[in-house]
């Protein structure tokens, strides 16, 4: 098991942090990049969408994050320990998350809601392993469950007064609340950070 893999792995919490572009101010959409740290604020990780040209640029102005794209995670040895595939989507965001060598761990897909926010973790089998609901009114707050017990918590953290007024630049914080959740469960989990993040807060978000 890599570095990476160990410390999510004994981790009770971490925080998925978007790095912050100039450009964002002025109401251009950049690449999402964010860096990975435990709680108390060690950097273990790092991902981001990789630069793919001027193409993709006009792409994501027009598209958002209803474009296909990839968000590659790396460590600090910049080795990929992970990646998420964003098929095209204009309703039902999906992410499919694979880990080192490409090898498949799981999907997290949009559902329909009336009055929630509502999206799945998926096994490699297409098979429902947690979910997230989560009222409309509770903008920040995201809980996860597996068989009706809550195993995690996602919570966009207030990142300052100028950044979430002219940016959409956001941290969240993972907290794994059930000792038994395995590495590939916390994996989905941390991209369940980026997901929420593509699908509420995003200036572009659905």
């Amino acid at each position: 098991m890599s570095m990476f893999l160990q410390i999510l792995a004994q981790a009770d919490a971490i925080y998925v942090k978007q790095k912050f572009e100039l450009a964002e101010i002025f109401g251009f959409e950049t690449r999402n990049r964010y860096q990975i740290q435990t709680d108390d604020g060690q950097q273990f990780g790092y991902c981001a969408e990789p630069k793919l040209g001027f193409f993709d640029a006009i792409m994501r102005q027009f598209l958002g994050h209803w474009r296909v794209f990839n968000i590659v995670g790396t460590d600090m040895a910049n080795q990929q320990v992970f990646r998420a595939h964003h098929p095209f989507r204009w309703f039902f965001q999906r992410l499919d998350i694979f880990g080192a060598g490409d090898r498949p761990v799981g999907s997290l897909q949009q559902r329909f809601a009336w009055f929630n926010k509502k999206f799945e973790f998926l096994d490699t089998r297409g098979r429902v392993v947690m979910s997230m609901t989560s009222p409309l009114w509770k903008i920040w707050t995201f809980p996860i469950k597996k068989a009706e017990r809550e195993v995690s918590v996602i919570e966009k953290k207030w990142t300052g007064l100028s950044k979430e007024l002219f940016t959409d630049a956001d941290n969240f914080r993972v907290r794994f609340t059930d000792a038994k959740l395995t590495a590939d469960e916390k994996l989905l989990l941390l991209a369940g950070a980026v997901f929420v993040d593509l699908l509420y807060f995003e200036t572009k978000a659905s």
